[in-house]
């Protein structure tokens, strides 16, 4: 087995690991709640009511894990089975709730509909997504940390949940209209109540559980100070990046590790290994990072039907994003916003630091450097322009010093109006993310080459240096060297 082989199993070992402690840490607040229930309405709960409820929780558990994902777009499969496992769970667990109750039935079936209005609010706020924390903290303290905000959600859906419930209840025949005397009437509604909010305080835990667990950080790397690490300490990430799913979660732990390696300056041993002398490394590293730079931008320029790729219209607007609206399945690359943040800034970070760190040479001497910024370029025009945000070249005698692009507003007001609908919703402020941390990342490379960027560009070597000469993926070569000198001005905004 190879050593890449061993990493990943060695990793997805304790992906595994983490699985099984998520199931068994589940079980301790979901007991707690049914305890603390128990010991607030009556002491009579059988044994078996206990057990039940543990399993119903267990079920909604695993169904939640197989659903989670840090992909943008989970199967629509698993996402049938998330909403029927949910619904069933909670049936379940009212019912274990109600003990021998003359209306299990009926609570049973508002159990049904707890669950599903429960899964359907979070699908439709994609809560399944992972989404990574900026600071990574110890396990503990990020579990007691989202304690508050689980209790105050869990006590506003119970609330939503159980009144559409009850009304809906209330439409239907017999045998789930209720007949009783009106004391009996309004304590079964308020057992109901508490039991529906215990049940979605528990699974609001489990929810936040499942994320403080699973978006820990992985260390892809080999112990430090053994022989794999004395000689080859970036295989087991590379290996992880190159041939793992790329929609699972080992594939985004990896990007993360890769980030913090590449912008911090706690594992300074293991980005050393990145620019070894024969530049492989350096340019596998890089290449993995590009990837879904160049796929973003590949499926925005798509999206927006860019034609610009003749000489003839370099002078030419690029065509208005509100006359080509693009699909949905575009604006959904838009939510993949942290592997994209990853990725600019890892290669963004690795570039600044090649100028001190790369000894021989490898960033420069391999083109990395001008894949590295044309790619960034490229994707902040087409994010920018998927934004509503146009860019006209000017003529040489237009320019504005040595940065030789204008961004115009649009003139007609109907487009106006169309784009400034683009402008707004959650959408666009992903797209408006994007585009800061491309720019960020720009500017951060821009920063640490200043001087030689500005020599570059009075002896008219800054295209040659850094921009390919390959067609990009957005716009054109023309276009994304008058975005550079603009960025070298520190006028790009």
């Amino acid at each position: 087995m190879s050593g890449g082989s061993r990493s990943r199993s060695r990793v997805e070992l304790v992906l595994k690991n983490r699985f099984l402690r998520y199931l068994i840490w589940q079980s301790i607040p979901s007991s707690l709640i049914f305890i603390t229930l128990l010991s607030l309405s009556s002491p009579h709960y059988p044994l078996c009511s206990f057990l039940l409820f543990l399993s119903s929780n267990l079920l909604f558990s695993l169904t939640l894990s197989s659903i989670a994902t840090p992909h943008p777009r989970p199967p629509l499969s698993l996402s049938l089975l998330f909403a029927a496992a949910a619904a069933s769970s909670s049936a379940l667990s009212l019912a274990s709730l109600a003990r021998a109750s003359p209306h299990s039935a009926r609570l049973g079936f508002r159990g049904f509909l707890l669950g599903s209005l429960f899964s359907l609010h979070y699908l439709f706020n994609r809560r399944c997504l992972l989404h990574f924390p900026i600071i990574q903290r110890p396990p503990f303290f990020s579990f007691k940390m989202g304690l508050p905000s689980a209790a105050r959600r869990a006590l506003k859906l119970s609330v939503v949940a159980f009144v559409s419930s009850g009304i809906f209840l209330e439409l239907l025949p017999h045998p789930f209209k209720y007949s009783v005397a009106t004391t009996r009437f309004f304590a079964d509604q308020i057992t109901s109540f508490a039991a529906s909010f215990a049940i979605f305080l528990s699974w609001e835990l489990t929810h936040h559980l499942h994320w403080v667990l699973h978006t820990k950080r992985s260390i892809f790397a080999p112990p430090k100070g053994s022989a794999a690490a004395e000689t080859n300490p970036s295989e087991h990430l590379l290996s992880a990046l190159e041939e793992s799913n790329p929609t699972s979660l080992l594939r985004y732990l990896a990007y993360l590790d890769l980030s913090m390696v590449c912008e911090n300056n706690v594992d300074n041993w293991r980005r050393a290994g990145f620019f070894e002398e024969t530049g492989e490394t350096y340019k596998r590293v890089v290449a993995v990072c590009l990837r879904p730079l160049e796929h973003l931008a590949t499926k925005l320029s798509e999206g927006s039907g860019n034609t610009v790729d003749k000489a003839t219209q370099l002078s030419n607007q690029l065509l208005s994003p509100t006359e080509a609206r693009p699909d949905v399945k575009y604006v959904e690359e838009l939510y993949n916003f942290q592997l994209y943040a990853w990725c600019s800034r890892t290669v963004a970070s690795l570039t600044a630091c090649s100028r001190k760190e790369d000894k021989f040479g490898v960033a420069q001497l391999s083109g990395s450097n001008a894949a590295v910024v044309s790619t960034l370029l490229s994707c902040l025009l087409a994010v920018e322009n998927f934004m509503g945000k146009k860019t006209n070249l000017q003529s040489p005698n237009q320019l504005l010093g040595p940065a030789g692009i204008k961004w115009a507003t649009v003139n007609s007001g109907r487009v106006d109006v169309a784009a400034g609908k683009r402008r707004s919703g959650p959408v666009n402020s992903k797209a408006y993310a994007i585009a800061d941390v491309l720019k960020t990342s720009i500017y951060q490379i821009v920063f640490a080459f200043h001087d030689e960027m500005l020599a570059g560009a009075k002896a008219s070597l800054l295209e040659k240096d850094w921009v390919t000469s390959e067609k990009p993926l957005f716009g054109t070569r023309e276009m994304l060297i008058q975005k550079l000198r603009l960025f070298l001005d520190f006028r790009a905004t």
